[in-house]
């Protein structure tokens, strides 16, 4: 018998090569002060945030979705190729250099005057929020060094917490009520991410606490992963802080919440309305690639080591990036998430576009999605004034959730 030939890497991935251009955006920030020294025009100084908002978009629209699908063969070459892991550890190294040279351009006696600064510290930022994304693929890999990796990466954005609810909170409870990261139908961004912020930060430290306490740790000891992380980021503002001076940490603190917006946008749009059914024992079904939406936009992808293909990615959380795969069966974004979160910034836009995307993906039934409190409330009392005037209420297809059953049904607890 003989062997089927197994694909070689550059076979497996027609995108191979193009991965490397993911560090387009940490060195965007790296060299602002080269182009506007070249070029002489300040609005360089907000060099990543043109390259996220109007760069890559026109280049979306005009290269428009990847479509490609790697096979199973295909991904057991990909996932022991190392090259891929390079390319997110590279990222790392550029990431804190542009920091680094971002405080010295910070520092009191710079020649940039304030506005140039802030245009310094947004692109700096916006690195920050994608580093999150970087230490999201990380986070999710079950090799110690690459989970260490995850822990310095968040050090920029202050938001180490991030490494133990995403993976032990967001992915047990995702397209759920009782996920803070969970965007709900008629939820505002503006309402979202104060939300999800707390939310998560809360969920973190219950998870942290919880796991130390199954184990016999303390709280204060050297293995809670959340002390990890937090010390890590103290170290490295402290050591910045102690080089350049007081005079940068206004900016690092800047820097870092544009990072963690950043993040938060992109959660808002990745299951806004979204709500897995309950099974009849009153837990949530298993995750699908029907509860997270979905984008194929091949820039976007590149940049953002394929996050927009989110649905794989819930449904298969161990997969590498480079193995993820896109399906028809997942609900689909019109844009790549750059434009999506300019779409959301404006919420009667977003509200315009997304909407009705929820309810066709509930066949017009809106008691499926995951609803805003107000809007579930809205609803409620619709049907309680029909009641009133003697008009039935029509009947949702399943149970609605969020409402309590005649008889109590078993807690809900993580997926089975």
């Amino acid at each position: 018998m003989r062997l089927r030939p197994q694909p070689r890497a550059d076979q497996a991935d027609p995108k191979r090569w193009l991965w490397v251009l993911s560090l387009i955006t940490p060195i965007s920030a790296l060299i602002p002060s080269q182009l506007v020294y070249w070029t002489g025009s300040p609005l360089f100084w907000w060099s990543s945030a043109m390259l996220v908002f109007v760069i890559v978009p026109l280049l979306d629209w005009w290269l428009g979705d990847d479509g490609n699908n790697p096979s199973a063969a295909d991904c057991e070459v990909l996932d022991e190729a190392s090259y891929y892991r390079w390319c997110t550890w590279l990222f790392l190294p550029i990431q804190f250099g542009s920091l680094a040279v971002a405080c010295v351009l910070w520092q009191r006696d710079s020649q940039l005057d304030v506005v140039d600064k802030l245009g310094l510290a947004t692109s700096v930022g916006v690195v920050a929020g994608m580093g999150i994304n970087v230490a999201h693929e990380l986070g999710h890999r079950h090799e110690g060094v690459e989970r260490w990796l995850a822990k310095i990466t968040l050090a920029q954005s202050l938001y180490g917490h991030f490494y133990v609810e995403h993976n032990r909170g967001h992915h047990v409870w995702v397209a759920t009520p009782e996920d803070p990261a969970s965007a709900r139908l008629g939820e505002s961004l503006y309402a979202f991410v104060p939300r999800s912020v707390i939310g998560g930060l809360r969920s973190a430290v219950v998870l942290e606490r919880d796991r130390l306490a199954r184990r016999g740790v303390r709280w204060w000891s050297i293995r809670n992963g959340l002390l990890q992380s937090w010390g890590i980021s103290a170290l490295a503002f402290g050591a910045l802080t102690a080089v350049f001076g007081l005079t940068v940490l206004p900016y690092l603190l800047l820097q870092a919440s544009i990072g963690v917006v950043l993040l938060e946008c992109v959660n808002y749009i990745e299951h806004y309305g979204l709500l897995r059914a309950r099974r009849p024992d009153g837990r949530y079904r298993r995750v699908t690639p029907r509860d997270s939406w979905n984008s194929d936009r091949v820039v976007t992808n590149i940049l953002l080591f394929q996050v927009q293909r989110h649905s794989d990615h819930h449904a298969n959380p161990g997969r590498r990036y480079q193995t993820l795969r896109t399906f028809a069966e997942s609900p689909q974004l019109p844009f790549g998430y750059a434009t999506m979160i300019l779409a959301a910034m404006i919420p009667p836009v977003w509200r315009r576009i997304i909407d009705p995307r929820v309810h066709a993906h509930y066949d017009g039934d809106v008691t499926r999605a995951n609803l805003a409190p107000s809007k579930r409330d809205r609803l409620h009392r619709h049907r309680a004034d029909l009641s009133d005037l003697g008009v039935p209420a029509p009947e949702p297809s399943v149970p609605d959730p969020h409402r309590p059953s005649a008889t109590p049904s078993p807690a809900p607890g993580p997926t089975g």
